[in-house]
């Protein structure tokens, strides 16, 4: 038995089925002609138990030995940082620089990750971002905010 998927596997389900288990009593789910706002939820979260069903089946029939690991601070601090910079300056520094240091941050979470690589990575994702996001939806976003003065 794998210990570290059947885990894995647990909050895979406890995750799907509380969200469909809410979409579906508290939510008006409709159909897939007339969605509601439950229905995606709710479609979401029978993948997201599907996924945790086949993790946890093969846990149950493959053995890897468990041995625990420290997790990189570094990782754990940028990626958690990354979400948490953007919230806090998409409103002062805009759209761009704020996806720019959301993707540098994430991108120094790798260990050994190269300044100039994790630049090339910020650039394509805020071009992907931005092409989407904001041209592509019509975002109503500022590109650059009033603490750059633009």
């Amino acid at each position: 038995m794998d210990i570290k998927n059947l885990a894995a596997s647990l909050v895979l389900l406890a995750t799907g089925l509380s969200f469909g288990l809410t979409s579906f009593f508290w939510m008006d789910v409709g159909s897939a002609l007339r969605m509601g706002p439950g229905y995606f939820p709710l479609v979401l979260s029978i993948l997201i138990t599907g996924i945790g069903l086949a993790v946890g089946l093969r846990a149950l029939t493959v053995s890897h030995p468990f041995h625990p690991q420290h997790a990189p601070v570094r990782s754990i601090v940028a990626i958690i940082a990354a979400p948490i910079l953007f919230g806090l300056t998409i409103r002062g520094l805009g759209f761009i620089p704020a996806v720019l240091l959301t993707a540098v941050s994430a991108a120094m979470a790798a260990k050994g990750q190269r300044p100039y690589i994790a630049a090339v990575i910020a650039l394509v994702i805020t071009a992907f971002c931005l092409a989407v996001f904001y041209y592509g939806l019509g975002l109503p976003v500022r590109l650059f905010g009033p603490w750059i003065g633009v």
